[in-house]
């Protein structure tokens, strides 16, 4: 990942302030659940088993088999998260120190992100099916007021990743397949904050690949019940770049260095179950491997200004996390389905280790869609889902935090909403 930190301070105590984060965003941690449309409506249940479009792809590869035939989807998500910090202690003497500028809470640290996708399955033969996706599986989008009392901390923090996957799926009997992918997996990131009291920012840009795969399986196990499974990998991002920082007109510090973030694998598994000509339910349970996230280290050779030879160490101290979402279908017409779902999304964040960049808590959705039927082969999904996220207190930077900086202590006031639209059709 090539990384530029890019730091203005106005002492040479404030060279040793670079951010290396991440924050709030749509699902639990950094994951972006919003890869279609047409499972927004149930909240995202039944994703491994349900196997109604192309967007299968990316949920459980082995649903391919079951599709009609070759098929194609384009999807797009709009997501508003909401972010709103409430100072509970802060002393501006001790942080700001008279004449520095003012302070504030920040705003709504949240903003308008879009979240695009695109699947296409083709049928080889009756056993075999191949497929090509383009989604982005993680990300975040967050910005405060330069202002504000965290900042320190973190003003901007944006996240985006893009994958590319091939996948293929073998259809073993007339009720069971399997699949099986492969990822490349493109990653950027933005993220900025205040390096002194009396101004500057530091910032991050930079770009890096990784790779990844996932499988899964498939079975109609009765003729009205499918029971389904897949397993992502995790991906992991290596991280070498430079950290650049500017002290004063006639001095500028430079050095390599490397830091390596990992993202969690998940599993999932789902059921959905034909209830009668007009009603199916579904079901999901998903697992996320997030205590792979343990801190966010930033290392350079060891020298007078690092002379550990760490520039930034975050404690991050994830605890794996569950994902449980019921949903239903509703067959109005031969024309018209409506969707419903709810669904309860661990944090993987501990109280303890909450930071501006990340002040994550439990979710709850709710969420409704509609899909219409244009033509025997085309299908326009909508869906929309609100998210009540729990109220979290912060007092940051955890213990171990290096280097040190001035504690944020208070509550964040969270949500989300999304709205999604997508287009299928088979060939």
């Amino acid at each position: 990942m090539k990384v530029r930190l890019t730091a203005i301070a106005a002492a040479i105590g404030a060279m040793g302030a670079v951010s290396l984060g991440g924050n709030h965003a749509y699902a639990a941690g950094f994951q972006l659940l919003e890869q279609n449309a047409s499972g927004l409506g149930n909240a995202y249940s039944g994703t491994a088993a349900s196997a109604e479009d192309a967007t299968t792809i990316f949920f459980n590869p082995a649903g391919m088999s079951f599709l009609s035939g070759t098929s194609a989807a384009v999807s797009i998500d709009l997501v508003k998260p909401s972010a709103k910090f409430s100072t509970a202690t802060f002393n501006p003497s001790l942080a700001f120190p008279p004449g520095s500028g003012f302070f504030d809470n920040g705003g709504d640290a949240g903003d308008w992100a879009i979240v695009p996708a695109a699947y296409f399955s083709y049928r080889i033969n009756p056993k075999w099916d191949v497929g090509v996706s383009l989604n982005a599986p993680f990300g975040l989008s967050t910005e405060y007021t330069p202002s504000w009392v965290g900042r320190l901390q973190g003003i901007k923090s944006e996240l985006q990743t893009m994958a590319l996957g091939g996948s293929a799926s073998y259809r073993i009997s007339d009720t069971i397949s399997i699949g099986a992918g492969v990822t490349a997996e493109y990653a950027k990131a933005d993220l900025t904050s205040a390096v002194s009291p009396l101004g500057g920012q530091s910032e991050l840009e930079g770009n890096d690949w990784g790779y990844g795969w996932n499988i899964g399986i498939l079975a109609q196990v009765t003729p009205s019940t499918r029971l389904g499974a897949s397993y992502r990998s995790e991906v992991k991002h290596d991280i070498e770049g430079t950290i650049a920082i500017f002290a004063a007109p006639v001095l500028t510090f430079g050095t390599p260095a490397s830091a390596e973030v990992k993202l969690p694998a998940i599993f999932t598994a789902s059921a959905t179950h034909q209830l009668n000509d007009r009603w199916e339910l579904l079901a999901d349970i998903a697992w996320t491997d997030w205590s792979v996230f343990e801190q966010l280290l930033v290392t350079v050779p060891p020298s007078p200004l690092f002379t550990q030879g760490i520039a930034q160490r975050i404690p991050e101290n994830w605890d794996d996390t569950w994902r449980f979402a019921v949903g239903a279908n509703y067959k109005y017409s031969e024309t018209v389905k409506f969707r419903f779902g709810v669904a309860y999304d661990e944090s993987p964040v501990p109280d303890a280790f909450r930071t501006v960049r990340i002040p994550d808590n439990d979710r709850t959705w709710i969420a409704l869609g509609v899909q219409l039927k244009l033509t025997p082969k085309d299908l326009l999904d909508m869906g929309y889902a609100h998210l009540f996220v729990k109220n979290s207190s912060i007092n940051a930077p955890a213990p171990g935090t290096q280097p040190p900086s001035i504690p944020v202590i208070g509550s964040y006031d969270n949500s989300v909403d999304i709205l999604g639209f997508q287009y299928s059709r088979s060939f």
